[in-house]
């Protein structure tokens, strides 16, 4: 039938009002992206549809568990007790989960992890094994690294691992079936549900290249509540946006206004967290209590920070040589339980990334860089020349990795010898642009290895080494360790 925006519900809902459609709900509805922007979307529909006088008969929620699919096809092929509209809500669905949302599933067991819940983070991994068909025996330390394809090693030490599965197994909690309920659910639909019965689908993940997404597309309405979660400027675009939605709807509620300063305040406070974000706005709200301004000193008074820093914010401030900054997620990352072995390790690898950056900066392919260079003069010229800097470096690796291989300097031919050049980029980090379709990592790279010479970059490989035999050794406290790394390393002329 229809494919809508999270934003253009209550147009669709207001427009079935007025055109006074008996019966005019889809049979089936699809939502999914961002939880509380889903949860918000099926309040909104519920409200629609089903009276609260009605909602303890009429309305029936069912755990979105694959095994759970079979009950709420039976519920809503029954009919209602009372007149009027039913309705089945699979509630967090797994349905669209499949072996390519593996590395999602894993990300997101580690995130819940994070925030200490267990739960959450015990259900991720539980759909992550049935979906592989993995046991936790599968999952021992010895197999772990066969049979989790994807690169689990960008997930830090996997002692968080372990614990989820002894949770999983104390709690007597049972890996779901693998088999894919999809197609059965797709027939269901196929089929139609009895006139005034209707289905709701909630999830955060969706394939839409699955049948099923297409058949609900075609028999019903899909509602997208996705907002993107990375760091991209279209990203970053797209939060903010869905944040100033939701901040404007709290606001206009209460009929309440909120300095700028005040808001951006808060969302250093918090992050992208919708959920936060609207907690804490209605917190204000209550504390300013008839006035109608909500004030920086208000946001200072009330919220405290729970903004989980993401390392690349560490690494960005050393990047930067900037101590202020650098000290302070050091703080907020130890503050979030992060491990300072883990901290030290971010602060090496953007170390080592600037000294390769910088090998090429100093090279004759690096000649034509200067650090007013705009962004498409750099791609256009730069990154041409970054792709030859690496190209000779892998051909020489190549030369080398055949004299030890054969004992001689012999050249293979034809596959072998284009297999040998895949290995080889794939299992070097020496590279400048191992990624070279995203450049612009790679440019803001170049710009700040200007605050840097080569000598003190080698000098700060030996700072940090240092820090790494004292968090070892000693029993000195970690931040101070840290922190006097940060001091020797960033201290200094700054070069632009």
């Amino acid at each position: 039938m229809t494919e809508i925006g999270y934003k253009d519900l209550d147009k669709y809902l207001k427009d079935l009002k007025v055109k006074e459609k008996s019966g005019g709900f889809a049979p089936v509805y699809l939502i999914y992206g961002e939880e509380f922007l889903y949860k918000s979307a099926l309040e909104a529909l519920l409200n629609a549809m089903v009276p609260d006088a009605q909602r303890s008969l009429n309305y029936d929620p069912v755990d979105g568990l694959n095994d759970n699919i079979h009950d709420a096809i039976m519920r809503v092929n029954t009919y209602s007790l009372l007149s009027g509209t039913k309705v089945v809500a699979l509630c967090d669905s797994k349905v669209f989960y499949s072996k390519q949302n593996d590395g999602q599933l894993f990300a997101k067991a580690k995130e819940a992890y994070d925030e200490n819940d267990l739960t959450n983070a015990a259900k991720h991994l539980l759909n992550l094994l049935g979906i592989l068909n993995l046991s936790y025996t599968d999952l021992g330390r010895e197999d772990r690294n066969k049979v989790l394809k994807f690169d689990a090693d960008s997930f830090d030490d996997d002692q968080w691992l372990d614990e989820i599965i002894t949770y999983c197994r104390k709690a007597g909690l049972s890996i779901p079936a693998g088999g894919d309920s999809a197609e059965i659910l797709q027939k269901a639909i196929e089929k139609g549900f009895p006139r005034g019965n209707h289905l709701i689908i909630t999830t955060d993940l969706v394939d839409k290249r699955r049948i099923l997404y297409k058949t609900i597309k075609q028999n019903g309405v899909i509602v997208d509540c996705s907002v993107p979660k990375g760091d991209r400027r279209a990203d970053k675009m797209a939060q903010e946006a869905a944040l100033n939605e939701k901040k404007g709807e709290i606001l206009d509620r209460y009929k309440k206004t909120i300095d700028q300063d005040a808001y951006l305040a808060m969302y250093e406070m918090t992050g992208f967290d919708l959920r936060t974000c609207t907690q804490n706005l209605e917190k204000l709200i209550s504390y300013v209590g008839d006035r109608k301004e909500i004030t920086l000193d208000d946001v200072e008074a009330v919220i405290e920070r729970t903004k989980k820093d993401p390392i690349y914010e560490l690494t960005n401030a050393v990047a930067e040589r900037s101590i202020e900054r650098t000290l302070f997620f050091i703080s907020s990352l130890l503050s979030a339980d992060l491990h300072p072995l883990q901290i030290l390790a971010a602060i090496i690898n953007q170390v080592r990334k600037l000294m390769l950056v910088k090998g090429f900066v100093e090279s004759a392919h690096g000649g034509n860089w200067h650090g007013g260079m705009d962004y498409g003069r750099f791609k256009n010229t730069i990154m041409p020349a970054i792709q030859n800097y690496d190209q000779a470096l892998l051909d020489q690796m190549e030369t080398w990795e055949n004299m030890l291989a054969d004992g001689s300097d012999a050249d293979p031919a034809g596959s072998d010898k284009k297999n040998a050049r895949k290995k080889i980029r794939a299992g070097t980090d020496l590279l400048v642009a191992k990624t070279p379709q995203n450049p612009y990592p790679v440019f803001l790279l170049l710009q700040n290895s200007a605050k840097y010479t080569m000598q003190e970059l080698m000098a700060a490989m030996e700072c940090l080494k240092q820090a790494d035999l004292r968090l070892k050794s000693t029993r000195q406290r970690p931040k101070l360790i840290l922190e006097e790394a940060i001091m020797k390393i960033c201290s200094g002329p700054r070069r632009s």
